[in-house]
């Protein structure tokens, strides 16, 4: 039964199942359940608030995140909902994407507790996708590669219409939370290696956990149809991927600069630039297409905050990396 277009698939009968793989990206994510109000925010008031301790440019880059990160989660959620949705009929790959909508709702949720606790202007950071031109084409572009797929004609039957719906599942998942938001994370996750702002640290890091899911799951159902559909994936459309990648990699370094312009926290803007080039070839690995950049990864400590085993003191923070009792393996 393929993924799309699929004629006898009952979408409420998820068994048996056929996709294994969206099982366990839907399990994956239930593992790793959170929501904002549970991380503490104390200490980053008390930062905020000082004129000591974040500077100018910390207020910036933090200021810049926010703003990009709270429009690209909705447009992110409205292509699942509205899109991306209706055009799956393996009934195991919908189940995952409602939980995706469900993270992203979360996502939202935790920028308006952000905004709420430090007491920012949401006028401000919600319309930034307007004011700031960095951010604006960032969102701008991958709304671009999605405009026939939200109209209510559009099929995915034919070549060319599978073609259009594999553009819209890199656009999202590979272009927008595969490599736009990496920058962003290496920034956030750089400030809390810092002690500073650890509470929007800390989420940030929930985040990404939370769409290095959706990127492997968004993966994983790129390569599905595209081995269902083998006539889709010529050499002329993967041509165009490698240029939307690298359109993708030219903004998300031209935000990076925009955000943090002087260099802070021991980083500057060129090993930013540097850690999208090498997001970006692994990316490409994952959709079987060689390396772009071929450059190394300048942040090895990134990896790291998406290992769901890491252990913390009882005594000084909440355990944050638990899992379910259905998730636990018992000896």
């Amino acid at each position: 039964m393929p993924v799309i277009n699929s004629t006898k698939t009952d979408p409420n009968k998820i068994l048996p199942l056929h996709y294994p793989w969206a099982r366990r990206h839907y399990k994956a994510g239930v593992a790793n359940n959170w929501v904002p109000e549970e991380v503490s925010m104390q200490k980053d008031v008390e930062q905020w608030k000082s004129d000591h301790v974040i500077t100018a440019d910390e207020r910036r880059m933090v200021l810049w995140n926010l703003g990009f990160f709270s429009t690209a989660e909705s447009l992110t959620a409205n292509n699942i909902v509205l899109a991306v949705y209706h055009h799956i009929t393996a009934p195991e790959a919908r189940q995952y994407l409602l939980r995706q909508a469900y993270e992203e709702a979360v996502h939202t949720d935790t920028f308006i507790y952000c905004c709420d606790t430090l007491g920012l202007d949401p006028d401000e950071i919600y319309t930034m996708y307007e004011t700031i031109p960095s951010i604006k084409d960032k969102d701008a572009f991958v709304v671009s590669l999605t405009q026939s797929v939200f109209s209510p004609t559009f099929s995915t039957e034919g070549d060319d219409n599978v073609r259009k719906f594999l553009r819209d599942l890199v656009g999202f998942y590979v272009i927008m939370e595969g490599i736009f938001f990496y920058a962003g994370f290496a920034m956030m996750l750089a400030m809390r290696r810092q002690n500073k702002m650890v509470g929007i640290g800390e989420q940030f890091e929930f985040i990404m956990r939370d769409e290095s899911i959706h990127l492997a799951f968004g993966c994983d159902l790129i390569q599905t149809i595209r081995a269902e559909n083998p006539g889709v994936w010529t050499a002329a459309f993967e041509a165009e991927i490698l240029s939307l990648i690298e359109r993708a990699v030219d903004l998300e370094q031209r935000y990076a600069w925009d955000a943090c312009p002087r260099g802070l926290l021991g980083i500057n803007a060129e090993q930013f630039c540097q850690y999208v080039e090498h997001i970006a070839d692994r990316r490409l690995e994952r959709l079987d297409m060689p390396k772009r950049y071929g450059t190394p990864n300048p942040f090895p400590w990134m990896a790291q905050s998406v290992d769901l085993q890491k252990e913390k003191n009882f005594f000084e923070t909440r355990v944050t990396e638990y899992q379910t009792g259905g998730a636990l393996v018992w000896d």
